[in-house]
């Protein structure tokens, strides 16, 4: 053995110099007293204050049956006492002991005689309390029995990280045996199992004493060296009652079985979550194109790298398609979403662009035959079949493409079109599982698509037919010059019957009307034309507006229970004044150059339909330079926030300078009309000109 080596005794482990004390006898509380030979205390140590209540100046020179011996065992602990001190032989034994405050307490006891150099005899007598002894050795042997049936690995290892100890279990997972772990570390034993995660570990938890709990480590051990495994561990930073540190106890828990049942069980919650998702995202609206963009965003990136949807163009059209065995698809993409930039998205058709597939086309097969195909490992040869044209196949195989899968949407037996999905980075393959799971996307969104796409033809018709019903007119009429706008609703929202008008009368005076049909779609539409004809019709009577507007509630009676707003208004250039009422609409404002904007202040009136309420008519003073804006609730009204905070909103944006009336009305449709709002607007300016 080399000088640098330390001594090693036979059995036990390298000596390493000076340790800390154990806490085990401050645990115990062991008390030491030494007796004459007659049986004297003169010796009593802090622990046998504690354990028998006496302190040393009280004990001190006291017989020791007085102060220690429980009465009833007087005689015998003489006899022992007596046995010891001629013999020499110890004494080891447990009896109850009278306290210094009256109670008893049982008390184990070892007794031997001990000699000083000038050859004089006294007994040395060691105790401790009974119940902390059995307690002790309770844990003691609990401790053993557990560590040596515990179905789990685990070690010990000093500071180290040599092994100490390892039980049964853990030598059967490393597939090593106890002798051959002993005085080695980790990293030497098992070098295929994460080695630094588990040296780091140890040495942290070493360092700061908090415990590492439910660590997942990776990798292979001698017990199955082809085979890769996880384990969950566990330290523990061991001390003893002084603090001293000792080491860290470690244990290890194989969970290669559970984590593949665990990896099984997400991917399926994953795609159970993905359904629900989508179920949740798609058809939020009856918008079409946002309808795909919603199905192309669910499959990003869960399903696939990059996620078309596309239409058949006389689906959009509103046309049935049935495709021949050697017939192009004519094909509309909707909608084209990435996981991350890649050549694959120049080659994918943008949205709105129409696009023709030949007949050997995968995706023509895929709506042709309404059946899903799929490449499971794209080759070269299959690039040409997936893209649109050559330059397309080129870009596809720069991005990688290397799994591909297109999925027909139907719905209510009609083909509409495609999902078409590619895998780029993604380095799995398109599975079965993948195919249910886009199958099941599909079908769901099939259904939203082609409401979606029913809504816009039915919505597109009622537009065309209410920008029909809209009139057209001069800039410049009866002393008036006047602006008007007609926003229709968001896409996902019907037509609704909202409607203005000017209308030049007789001597000069012109009518302006602005109304609004309650209800959307075709009937709203419908019963707004009839009603603007016969205000044009009433208007040529030279009525007054309440006259005209008793007359338009009469009519609107007998339009199916129709009901409808309206401010109906004769500017009288010749008068400088504005005849005005109000059939249950929002107050017109007014512009005056040097006053703030204002509300008209006219009686509100009942609705057109309600029937049996007279209207009147107010009288209002313009002069040249005057604007008046008539306007639909849509432009003010919102779910979120209250009418008069809105119309305040609406006199601050007048308040201005004086722009041009068109302006005008763009600024106010652009501020206070958003496109997700759900009624439509009618809008009509009107300034005073000077006379000629």
């Amino acid at each position: 053995m080399s000088a640098a080596e330390p001594p090693v005794a036979e059995g036990d482990e390298p000596v390493r110099g000076p340790v800390g004390p154990s806490g085990l006898l401050d645990v115990l509380g062991v008390a030491s007293v030494v007796l004459d030979t007659e049986g004297r205390i003169v010796l009593w140590s802090p622990q046998a204050e504690e354990l028998f209540g006496y302190s040393a100046q009280e004990a001190l020179g006291e017989y020791a049956a007085r102060i220690m011996v429980h009465e009833q065992y007087l005689d015998l602990v003489v006899k022992l006492f007596a046995d010891v001190m001629e013999t020499g032989e110890g004494w080891a034994g447990a009896f109850p002991i009278r306290r210094k405050d009256g109670s008893t307490r049982l008390v184990e006891f070892r007794n031997m005689r001990l000699l000083d150099d000038e050859g004089d005899v006294y007994a040395l007598g060691l105790c401790a309390d009974q119940t902390t002894v059995r307690q002790v050795e309770r844990d003691v042997a609990l401790s053993t029995r557990t560590i040596a049936q515990a179905p789990i690995g685990l070690a010990v290892l000093d500071t180290e990280l040599r092994y100490v100890s390892v039980n049964e279990a853990l030598t059967q997972l490393n597939g090593i045996s106890a002798e051959d772990h002993l005085g080695r570390t980790p990293r030497e034993l098992l070098p295929d199992a994460d080695a630094d995660a588990v040296e780091g570990a140890l040495r942290e938890v070493l360092r700061t004493g908090d415990p590492l709990i439910n660590q997942r480590i990776v990798g292979r051990t001698p017990a199955d060296p082809d085979r890769e495994h996880f384990w969950s561990i566990s330290l523990y930073r061991l001390e003893d009652t002084t603090g001293t540190v000792l080491g860290v106890a470690g244990m290890a828990v194989d969970i290669t079985e559970q984590h593949q049942a665990a990896v099984e069980a997400e991917t399926a919650r994953r795609r159970l979550a993905l359904i629900a998702d989508a179920s949740a995202r798609i058809g939020t609206t009856l918008e079409l194109d946002r309808t795909a963009r919603e199905l192309a965003e669910v499959a990003v990136p869960e399903l696939a790298d990059v996620a078309a949807v596309d239409l058949l163009e006389a689906v959009v059209d509103g046309r049935r398609s049935s495709l021949g065995p050697a017939e192009s698809a004519v094909i509309r993409a909707l909608a084209v979403r990435a996981a991350h930039d890649t050549a694959a998205l120049d080659a994918a058709d943008q949205p709105g662009q129409v696009a023709r597939y030949g007949p050997d086309r995968l995706v023509t097969e895929c709506v042709r035959t309404a059946s899903p195909v799929m490449v499971t490992h794209v080759e070269e040869k299959d690039l040409p079949r997936i893209a649109r044209s050559p330059e397309a196949a080129v870009q596809l195989g720069h991005a990688g493409v290397h799994s591909y899968l297109a999925v027909p949407l139907i719905a209510r037996g009609e083909v509409l079109g495609a999902l078409d999905l590619k895998r780029t980075r993604n380095p799995l393959p398109f599975s079965e599982d993948d195919l249910l799971l886009a199958r099941e996307l599909a079908a769901r969104a099939a259904v939203q698509i082609d409401n979606a796409r029913w809504y816009q033809n039915a919505r597109d018709t009622a537009l065309t037919l209410q920008r029909s019903l809209l009139p057209s007119h001069p800039p410049v009429t009866g002393g008036l010059e006047v602006a008007s706008r007609y926003q229709p609703a968001g896409a996902s929202a019907e037509v609704g019957g909202d409607w203005f008008d000017v209308i030049p009368l007789e001597g000069g005076e012109t009518a302006l009307v602005v109304g609004d049909v309650m209800g959307s779609g075709i009937d709203a539409a419908t019963t707004m034309g009839r009603l603007r004809t016969a205000t044009h019709t009433l208007a040529s009577l030279d009525l007054e507006p309440a006259r005209l507007l008793e007359h338009l509630d009469k009519i609107t009676e007998g339009l199916d229970h129709s009901i409808a707003t309206c401010v109906y208004a004769i500017h009288d250039p010749r008068l400088r004044q504005c005849r005005i009422a109000n059939a249950g609409h929002l107050p017109p404002v007014r512009l005056r150059p040097g006053h703030p904007p204002e509300l008209l202040e006219l009686p509100t009136g009942v609705p057109l339909g309600v029937g049996g309420v007279p209207f009147s008519t107010t009288a209002i003073d313009l002069e040249p330079g005057d604007r008046l804006v008539f306007y639909t609730d849509g432009l003010v009204e919102t779910r979120q926030h209250p009418l008069d905070e809105r119309l305040a909103a609406l006199l601050e944006l007048l308040d201005g300078p004086d722009r041009p009336l068109e302006e005008v009305c763009d600024l106010l449709l652009r501020t206070l009309h958003r496109p997700e709002n759900a009624d439509d607007v009618a809008l009509l300016i009107a300034r005073v000109l000077p006379p000629d």
